[in-house]
């Protein structure tokens, strides 16, 4: 059985240990090394249509990077894009909704597919549009995020507010809500009017018995302020 380690430090890599005839399928471009024993395969995960599927709605790329253990056991280390922090679930009886980008790794087991969703997550970005990635099936996962990351255990009752920018991966059977604010009784126009002069942006609004893994970092609030830097000194 293959085994996904994260090694320590900032910045972890993801160290898979492949038995022979095993295989994990990645992001593109996620293979930072591999023994001489593994082969890496272009593969679109779930079909072509699939592939077109997560690259159009979820961001994702279209091709993933399939490595097999062709001529015996051997390692490999993966890494995603942005600096940041990796977690592995367990994928069973338990399935996973990714925002985008939040893909790494996953087992052969394991099935990335794009579902639809609420017209309340369908109005905005950042976690897929009117549609969600969903992991399902059995195997291990990696999802990473930008920064450190922080694994929620929501119960009955606690009803989180998180923001949307920093939501990595939660379980499927919670249920939620995307809304430009957290007041009440304002209505849409005034909801975004709010969200743009609190600066508190667009939320999620989480019930159930379930896991939210969140991220310290937003991606679009960091590209922001780095595109306002150059800009201060151009």
């Amino acid at each position: 059985m293959s085994t996904f380690t994260i090694t320590e430090g900032q910045d972890p890599f993801l160290h898979v240990a492949l038995q022979s005839g095993e295989s994990v399928f990645a992001e593109s471009d996620a293979m930072v090394m591999m023994d001489g024993t593994l082969d890496l395969l272009g593969n679109v995960q779930g079909g072509l249509l699939s592939g077109f599927a997560r690259q159009l709605v979820a961001g994702e790329s279209l091709f993933t990077q399939r490595i097999v253990a062709t001529r015996g056991p051997g390692d490999l280390l993966l890494s995603q894009t942005v600096p940041g922090s990796l977690h592995v679930f367990d994928v069973g009886p338990q399935e996973y909704l990714l925002s985008d980008g939040a893909f790494v790794a996953a087992e052969t087991g394991v099935d990335i597919k794009v579902r639809t969703q609420g017209i309340g997550g369908a109005l905005f970005g950042g976690s897929g549009g009117f549609f969600v990635m969903q992991a399902s099936g059995n195997g291990k996962l990696c999802v990473g995020g930008f920064g450190s990351l922080f694994l929620l255990n929501i119960q009955h009752g606690q009803n989180p507010v998180i923001d949307n920018g920093h939501l990595v991966a939660w379980d499927a059977k919670l249920t939620y809500e995307m809304t430009a604010s957290t007041s009440r009784g304002r209505g849409m126009l005034g909801n975004l009017i709010s969200s743009q002069t609190s600066g508190e942006g667009l939320v999620m609004k989480f019930s159930g018995t379930g896991n939210i893994l969140v991220c310290s970092r937003q991606r679009k609030g960091f590209v922001a302020w780095v595109r306002e830097q150059i800009g201060a000194r151009s």
